[in-house]
């Protein structure tokens, strides 16, 4: 532990700690993906995807020695008993920080599969991180505005298309497809913005889920609703690093996914979409009670502990 140096220096040591790390970690990853790329037989490709999972995996463990390292954070986390890492899951959480990310992977890590991401196309550019990315085979996904559909109506339905190349790769190693069903990260403005429902979240958007349980079909059988509090508010990156977010509440609760959703048309079938956006609205209307609850269950800590809010 670390707790002695002042927060500015355990952020600098985590910070050399992550580089170093991801790079050693980089340098066995790459060259088991160029062979997956080049030698195309299934049984290597199959034996290579594991291989690969294992190497991320051990990333995320590096990263959660580093946490422990610089600080003293409490974990308060319920539910995740009834995961099995040999299952496919739809995954989803509530979303505040960029902090979340590694929330997840630190309390989930090796009990269910390895979380894949639904990412933004221009990721991929990432130096490192978006190569591994793509070695791993996270989805990644171009996003076209209404006016640009309006303009080009033949790109419709390429998301689609999209996740159900994606979800193909998924189909043979068990996989936990994550989506931050809100979309982007919780801010004050936000939420003024959207002039949210709940008190807590923003609105959900339901078509990506919905694409991934056509393309899954009955291979994806639970969805892993997960919920995270941060008791003295959204943390930053650097309070992660430096060790100084003192408390973090998680609830993972796993539910069944109804039969009736899987394999339908989400974009041309009006009922089946309000059926589902009723179903995701409900979920949502339970999380935002569970976070009411954790809320005055778990107030801020002293004032010298209480992050300032970013994220």
């Amino acid at each position: 532990m670390l707790s002695f140096l002042p927060a500015s220096i355990r952020g600098v040591i985590s910070l050399l700690l992550l580089i170093l790390h991801t790079l050693f970690w980089f340098s066995l990853l790459l060259p088991c993906s160029l062979l997956k790329l080049l030698i195309p037989l299934p049984a290597l490709q199959r034996f290579l995807t594991r291989l690969m999972i294992r190497i991320a995996e051990s990333w995320m463990l590096c990263n959660s020695g580093w946490m422990r390292l610089a600080g003293r954070t409490e974990w308060d986390v319920q539910g995740r008993e009834r995961l099995d890492q040999h299952d496919w899951y739809l995954v989803t959480s509530n979303h505040q920080s960029w902090v979340d990310i590694l929330v997840l992977q630190h309390n989930f890590n090796r009990r269910m599969p390895m979380l894949k991401f639904f990412l933004k196309q221009e990721l991929i550019w990432v130096p490192i991180i978006g190569i591994c990315w793509w070695a791993l085979d996270f989805p990644f996904m171009k996003r076209y505005s209404k006016a640009y559909l309006a303009r080009h109506p033949e790109k419709a339905g390429q998301d689609r298309l999209a996740t159900q190349r994606a979800c193909e790769k998924f189909k043979t190693t068990p996989v936990a497809v994550f989506n931050f069903l809100e979309g982007t990260r919780l801010t004050p403005e936000k939420h003024a913005e959207q002039n949210s429902p709940y008190q807590h979240l923003l609105r959900p958007k339901s078509g990506g889920i919905a694409f991934v349980l056509d393309a899954m079909g009955e291979q994806l059988r639970s969805l892993v609703d997960i919920t995270i509090h941060y008791p003295d508010g959204a943390p930053a990156f650097w309070d992660l690093l430096s060790g100084r977010i003192r408390k973090v509440v998680v609830r993972c609760q796993t539910r069944p996914i109804p039969a009736a959703f899987l394999g339908q048309d989400y974009d041309n079938d009006p009922a089946f979409r309000a059926e589902f956006q009723a179903w995701v609205s409900s979920l949502w209307e339970e999380k935002d009670a569970l976070l009411a609850e954790l809320h005055r269950d778990y107030p801020p800590g002293n004032v010298e502990h209480q992050l300032d809010g970013r994220s």
